[in-house]
């Protein structure tokens, strides 16, 4: 199963997520549980690189990828990444709705950094 933590400061601002695990919904390279979700969340970490210069220090390994948003951003790019982010978990919300067996989804609250 892949499992999904969301994380979210106190203000609901999305601050990073992990997915880990496999979907176990086919053989590997057949998997198109976990395409949908490596597609989603890597996406989203190239798209905040290349659309808005913020590094969310990804960490990745088999099965797994952690991400995290940089502190001083600032306004408008703390702005864009946010909607990046949003957008990133209504699509998987979205593949975890439709293959809940394969797919765990949560958020969790975070403190703020100040």
């Amino acid at each position: 199963m892949i499992r999904i933590e969301i994380r979210r400061d106190a203000e609901g601002r999305i601050r990073g997520f992990t997915v880990a695990g496999h979907a176990g919904y086919d053989e590997a390279g057949k998997d198109i549980v976990c395409a949908a979700v490596s597609a989603v969340t890597i996406g989203t970490v190239n798209a905040a690189e290349a659309l808005l210069g913020a590094d969310l220090r990804p960490e990745t390994r088999d099965g797994y990828l952690r991400a995290e948003v940089p502190g001083g951003l600032g306004g408008e790019t703390e702005s864009r990444l946010q909607l990046l982010l949003e957008s990133m978990t209504v699509m998987l919300d979205g593949i975890a709705s439709s293959y809940g067996e394969h797919v765990a989804l949560k958020e969790t609250k975070v403190r703020s950094e100040n």
